[in-house]
């Protein structure tokens, strides 16, 4: 059973002033909720240690780094290698992400590439881990909606 907490009301109004401006000061967002500033704190430092923040780098694009192509390679593995796959996925710079499935395939792995050249020697470079039995890349053509999660955050 998951016995994290969830949000309250007071979670609520910090995440929703985070989410209009992300870099604001303590001080601000004591101003723009009401709230008393060592409370924002407590919760800032609470949120850090609880990791319900999630880190900067989701914030960077790709793109601006030199990786303009964005890929999704499902990815079907030995189960009892999981773990061994796991950490070799982890060794692949441009993996960014990857997601345990249940259904099609094992696992759905993030990539980012330069060019159609290089996705195809990140995808081999995958497809060569000991117990990775098959992939399908998928490129992504487009984002129609961008990862969000303030639509989440209650209203009060």
């Amino acid at each position: 059973m998951d016995t994290r907490r969830t949000a309250d009301d007071i979670d609520a109004l910090l995440l929703r002033a985070l989410v209009d401006d992300p870099d604001a000061t303590n001080l601000a967002i004591s101003e723009r909720t009401g709230l008393a500033r060592n409370t924002v704190r407590s919760r800032l430092a609470r949120y850090e240690a609880e990791r319900s923040l999630r880190s900067f780098e989701r914030r960077v694009d790709p793109a601006f780094l030199g990786f303009p192509l964005e890929a999704f390679v499902m990815t079907t593995v030995k189960q009892r290698e999981l773990q061994a796959i796991s950490a070799a996925l982890g060794e692949i710079p441009e993996v960014v992400q990857v997601h345990g499935l249940a259904g099609v395939a094992d696992l759905l792995v993030n990539v980012v590439a330069r060019d159609a050249d290089d996705l195809y020697r990140i995808a081999g470079r995958i497809l060569a881990i000991h117990g990775v039995k098959r992939t399908v890349t998928g490129l992504v053509m487009g984002e129609f909606v961008p990862h969000r999660l303030a639509q989440l955050i209650p209203t009060g």
